[in-house]
């Protein structure tokens, strides 16, 4: 496993329990890229409400194919946005704007 595959594995790790803090009574799922190529690593249900987020190291972090494609497409029929360190807190706000906190 490559160091920055790591890195990724430990913020998505630590992104899901923060998810669950601040969501309290939500439902994260892994999602399987494996099964559709880019799509997205996390799916939320929160309430009557749905999110995607796509866990990067970093903003610079190589995209997989078809990645930027369902980001947009979930993105215009509920919310989805990729999330990396640098933007965590602007997106967890978006966030939180989307699902009426």
């Amino acid at each position: 496993m490559r160091g920055d595959t790591k890195l990724e594995s430990k913020f998505q790790s630590n992104l899901i329990k923060e998810l669950k803090e601040i969501f309290h009574g939500c439902l994260v799922i892994k999602l399987d890229s494996g099964y559709i190529q880019g799509i997205p690593d996390l799916l939320i249900l929160f309430n009557h409400k749905w999110a995607t987020l796509e866990c990067k190291q970093s903003r610079d972090s190589h995209k997989q194919p078809n990645q930027e494609y369902y980001i947009g497409v979930m993105n215009e029929m509920s919310f989805a946005r990729f999330i990396e360190p640098g933007n965590k807190e602007e997106v967890l706000y978006d966030l939180q704007q989307t699902f009426k906190l």
